[in-house]
């Protein structure tokens, strides 16, 4: 193909990336979390308790990255990590009450960067963006 009759979507779902990753930063810096920390936290607000590699499981993250994320959310004193009742082996993950008090600033940082992404798509082409993404992934 002609270089510039493709344009390469990888470039532009890096810059996404990017982006994204000093906005969390900056949004997130009073709290000591950034954008890594922040993606657990949210699929912890919404099943509390889950363990471990379940939590690698549903983010599609190794376990190696997962570890490194809840040791940084245990240190800053967002979550706790628990052996699994049923198997010693596994640790659940439960949220402090830090965790709580700060989620719905937490959601705030959510909603302000989605509208920064999607302020100049319509309704429709926001849902077209979501569908696509997730067929991508």
């Amino acid at each position: 193909m002609e270089e510039n009759k493709c344009e390469n979507i990888a470039r532009y779902i890096s810059e996404i990336q990017r982006k994204g990753n000093i906005f969390f930063l900056k949004e997130l810096a009073d709290l000591s979390l950034g954008y890594g920390q922040f993606n657990y936290l949210m699929e912890l607000y919404k099943k509390d308790g889950v363990r471990q590699e379940d939590l690698s499981l549903s983010l599609n993250i190794d376990k190696g990255t997962t570890a490194r994320a809840i040791k940084k959310l245990e240190t800053e004193g967002f979550i706790n990590k628990i052996h699994d009742e049923n198997d010693k082996r596994a640790y659940r993950i439960f949220l402090t009450d830090k965790a709580l008090r700060n989620k719905e600033a937490i959601y705030e940082v959510a909603i302000k960067w989605e509208s920064n992404i999607t302020n100049k798509l319509t309704i429709e082409e926001r849902e077209l963006m979501l569908k696509l993404l997730k067929k991508c992934i």
